[in-house]
């Protein structure tokens, strides 16, 4: 998952925590990189990453639990700085000679943080004497410190609100300053990062860039490549990376499955073969797909036989390229994150169209992922200094199973065409109403339920169709956008009036946690 790219890296070690991926948001907003790993690959990681710091996750264990998941010896005898946050303080202090207890004292929710006294930690944002709010979310807690460890915040359920060791740079907090609930919180992380560990701010999308060509220079040699372009953001800007660095010995393919948006491959062709001057092939393979499709009902199977069939699609076209050494994916980190189940889940199963654990055998391919370190919003920068134009770079995410998994149950031709021409003209009102842009990523969907309506003297017996719009920064986690109803209006009776084979619509207001699926 890494590289040796990064000299100053930071750890996340995870021990299940629904937020963990925000701690490396906040890291990287700092300036500096971090990696997540599995509290059960931590050590391995260690000595790969060969980090400058450690931050250890929540988690939903019990530290007092006999097994419970515990930090690799290394983290604390390298010397490396630690900052534990609720579950990891409770480690940290049980495997360093503290004690931990199940009590009655439990938090969950906005707390009440009390700063005993100053601390590099708390440096320009919380003064001794003072009282901010924090997000708790905790029943043991602290009620031991390891010798050496000094109090510097108490609340009223956590006496050990938040420790610290300034000799050994380890400190701890039972609430998590990662999330957005706990006010200054990600200053707190920074602080943690470039004043307490030392680390630059040094992580920048203009030296990923160059750091990302050479990798894949390096990796590719004299090899042939190719890049499988879906239109969207990810793949754009991977296929822009390789072919800075490799030129013409990449070819881009761009699979027409029948299940993009309206117009979306004229529009990609266009772009790439008439601005950019990218080898492109645009294959239009919309009729296997759909045949293999047609009447499945089973999300799962839908993504397993969608992604087979890429595979195969990109295996023929190499062969009439004179055959390929390398295939560039725009995976992305939560792409990773979610494909890999870090504490035993079923989250492996979320991104299992992409080809995130490699290529079958047979395919005689390796893998160039150069942006598998990258948050979304991280590739969008990228993607800016690139030179991809705003509106472009701006793009809602589409998923790689396209329409499939926008139109529950079984996928038929028809049943797609009705959803694209909605889904077209939903977009169409965003951009009317200018909220294109404070949206991160809006859809309709197909429901597999037919109603019966009037519509002027007639009685119809048509599908309802369903509108979504998050908001998020790097699709880990979403909430729904609050329209006001004129604008709902306003779309629902377009879609109603201009899309035969809809009578209803709906707004979804389901918000999306870490590690969950879109519609499926």
């Amino acid at each position: 998952m890494g590289t040796a790219i990064h000299p100053e890296t930071v750890l996340i070690i995870d021990f299940g925590s629904q937020v963990t991926q925000l701690i490396a948001r906040r890291v990287r907003e700092a300036g500096v990189y971090s990696e997540i790993a599995p509290f059960q690959n931590a050590e391995e990681a260690f000595r790969r990453l060969r980090p400058k710091a450690v931050i250890l996750s929540g988690g939903p264990a019990s530290a007092t639990d006999i097994g419970s998941p515990r930090a690799p010896d290394i983290v604390f005898e390298s010397g490396v700085p630690v900052l534990g946050i609720c579950y990891g303080q409770q480690t940290m202090c049980a495997q360093l000679g503290g004690k931990v207890e199940t009590g009655d004292h439990r938090e969950f929710g906005r707390a009440y943080l009390e700063i005993e006294t100053d601390n590099p930690l708390f440096e320009g944002i919380w003064a001794p004497g003072t009282r901010h709010q924090v997000w708790m979310s905790h029943g043991d807690r602290v009620t031991a410190l390891p010798e050496g460890f000094k109090v510097i915040g108490i609340s009223a359920g956590a006496p050990f609100a938040a420790i610290a060791d300034d000799k050994r740079h380890y400190y701890g907090v039972q609430f998590h300053p990662e999330v957005a609930h706990t006010p200054d919180g990600a200053r707190l992380i920074a602080n943690f990062v470039r004043e307490i560990a030392g680390l630059k701010d040094e992580w920048t999308m203009a030296t990923y860039r160059e750091q990302a060509v050479a990798a894949i220079r390096s990796q590719v040699g004299e090899g042939r490549v190719i890049c499988a372009l879906s239109g969207g953001v990810d793949s754009s800007v991977a296929a822009l990376l390789a072919h800075e660095a490799v030129g013409e010995q990449l070819t881009c393919i761009l699979v027409d499955h029948g299940l993009m948006r309206k117009n979306e491959a004229a529009e990609v062709v266009e772009m790439f073969r008439k601005h950019y001057n990218v080898p492109l092939v645009l294959v239009d393979a919309s009729e296997r797909f759909l045949s293999a499709l047609h009447g499945e009902s089973d999300p799962e199977k839908k993504r397993k036989t969608i992604g087979r069939l890429f595979i195969e699609v990109f295996e023929e076209e190499a062969k009439k390229l004179g055959g390929a050494d390398f295939l560039v994916q725009g995976t992305l980190y939560p792409d990773v994150i979610e494909s890999v189940s870090f504490t035993g889940g079923p989250s492996v199963t979320i991104k299992s169209h992409h080809n995130v654990g490699g290529l079958p055998e047979r395919m005689n391919m390796e893998l160039v992922e150069p942006l598998r370190e990258l948050f979304k919003d991280e590739v969008r920068a990228l993607g800016k200094e690139l030179g991809l134009p705003n509106h472009f770079i701006g793009r809602h995410p589409f998923p790689g199973p396209g329409l499939a998994i926008r139109c529950p149950g079984g996928v038929t031709r028809e049943k797609l065409d009705i959803l694209r021409a909605a889904d077209a003209i939903y977009l169409d009102e965003i951009r009317k109403a200018g909220l294109y842009d404070a949206i991160w990523q809006a859809f309709a969907v197909l429901l597999p339920v037919q109603t019966v309506g009037v519509m002027g003297d007639s009685r119809t017996y048509e599908y309802v169709c369903a509108l979504r719009a998050v908001t998020s920064v790097d699709g880990m986690t979403a909430d729904f956008y609050r329209y006001d109803m004129e604008f709902l209006g306003r779309a629902a009776t377009r879609i109603i009036n201009e899309v035969r084979g809809i009578n209803r619509v709906v707004y979804d207001v389901t918000s999306k946690p870490p590690g969950t699926i879109e519609w499926e």
